[in-house]
């Protein structure tokens, strides 16, 4: 309303209405202005028609308000997930037509019972495999979501490669689906508890749904190109094995390549196990707290029992801390030890046992989540300070005393989320009396 009068309508009434557009208040933009007098109307736009259907287009593709609606690093993990995501739904036509065939697909002696009960073995191999992953691993997904998310896939390749090497195996052919199907199943559950974690870490507007439903979005957009082309290249290496191989591995190895770096582009603000282990070194050492893409550098995204330091027997601080130990695991020596050291918990939902180069943490019945995360810290305060095969209990008291605090404030200044760590995934738990020694522990 606050545009130059209309010269020569001094004297009549004029009104001029702007419109703006955009899905955010802090990202408008104006696409027109119109101006009424009382003989006439004059409007102007700005931008160009296919500008404005450009954009329309591109709003079911990206979230509201973006990119100040999501964080910093969306775009390079979506960029590398739909290209990992392309590669997958082309190398899925030539596993699907290689397991077609040698399920008997276009064969004259081929029955359909025969096919429908391989392809019924094979679903409800996969099911029951979901269903024992989801047991197994349910409560760590969340806490790593990018190592699972690297294992996610990997288990999807896996599986493709069982189907493209079916036909190749027809006395084993049931055992060889089930396989594939099995090692999809871990791919399907995991998948899916990652990509709800990462969700909530991209939205920065409660805005959680819209950015899963844009998700959608661009999967379905990656999944008809990637047919399209997987289709294409089936048709071009029909008949050719060598052409087939050499394919599959290919976009295998640029699969596994696009999928390690989506992940590496993150930088999560949820505190794991190294995280938080990494983000204490450098407090002690410093004073000060990395911030999110400092620790996302400095992370094992591969699975332990994958690296080098499987073969070396080398273990990082919070592996040798072991969160909601089991109390039925202690020996008469180690009952013996926690009365000894007790003073140093005293006040505290948890009890720690350093025995044989590990911190054992015994995680009380009632302790809340600040409870686990301040005992998980106190644990890896223990480990780091063990010097020549003796516990240092008094020390690591006293740095929770001074500096726990402290560290704490730190961490939520630099936005990391302190209100849990891993308390989800805590099976066991413990309840314990105090009394004199000639009294048995509980």
């Amino acid at each position: 309303m606050d545009a130059p009068h209309p010269q020569g309508e001094a004297a009549a009434a004029w009104v001029t209405v702007e419109e703006w557009s955009g899905s955010s208040a802090s990202a408008l933009s104006r696409t027109a202005v119109l101006t009424a007098s009382a003989s006439s109307l004059t409007s102007h736009r700005f931008g160009s028609r296919w500008g404005r259907i450009g954009g329309r287009m591109l709003g079911a593709f990206v979230p509201e308000g973006f990119p100040g609606s999501v964080t910093p690093d969306y775009v390079p993990f979506q960029m590398w997930d739909t290209l990992q995501g392309l590669s997958t739904y082309i190398r899925a036509m030539l596993s699907t037509q290689a397991l077609l065939g040698a399920i008997g697909v276009g064969e004259q002696s081929a029955t359909v019972i025969g096919a429908t009960f391989q392809w019924f073995l094979r679903d409800l191999t996969g099911m029951l495999g979901g269903i024992l992953f989801t047991f197994y691993q349910g409560s760590n997904l969340d806490s790593n979501a990018k190592m699972w998310r690297l294992v996610a896939d990997f288990m999807n390749d896996l599986g493709m490669l069982m189907d493209l090497l079916s036909p190749l195996f027809p006395s084993s052919l049931i055992v060889i689906m089930c396989l594939g199907s099995l090692s999809r199943s871990f791919t399907g559950v995991a998948s899916g508890a990652t990509r709800a974690a990462l969700t909530q870490h991209f939205a920065l507007a409660n805005n959680a749904a819209d950015i899963s439903a844009k998700e959608g979005s661009q999967e379905t957009l990656a999944t008809m190109v990637g047919m399209g082309l997987g289709m294409l290249l089936a048709h071009i290496t029909r008949g050719h094995a060598l052409s087939v191989w050499a394919s599959f591995l290919s976009l295998t190895m640029f699969h596994m390549y696009a999928n390690y770096k989506a992940v590496k582009s993150l930088s999560l603000t949820t505190l794991n196990y190294e995280r938080t282990s990494i983000l204490l070194q450098h407090f002690k050492e410093c004073g000060e707290v990395l911030a999110p893409q400092q620790v996302s550098q400095q992370e094992h995204i591969l699975p332990f029992w994958s690296s080098w330091r499987k073969l070396i027997r080398i273990k990082l601080a919070h592996e040798r801390v072991h969160l909601g130990a089991k109390a039925s695991m202690l020996a008469h020596t180690d009952m013996l030890e926690i009365a000894k050291t007790r003073s140093h918990y005293e006040n505290s939902n948890y009890l720690l046992l350093d025995k044989e180069g590990s911190v054992h943490v015994f995680i009380h019945k009632q302790a809340t989540p600040a409870d686990v995360l301040k005992s998980f810290i106190h644990g890896l305060v223990l480990a780091n300070s063990a010097q020549n095969g003796k516990s240092q209990h008094a020390e690591a008291r006293r740095f929770m005393d001074e500096k726990y605090n402290t560290f704490i404030s730190k961490l939520q200044a630099k936005g990391y989320s302190t209100e849990r760590l891993l308390s989800h995934s805590i099976v066991w738990r413990a309840h314990w009396l105090h009394g004199p020694m000639d009294e048995k522990l509980n």
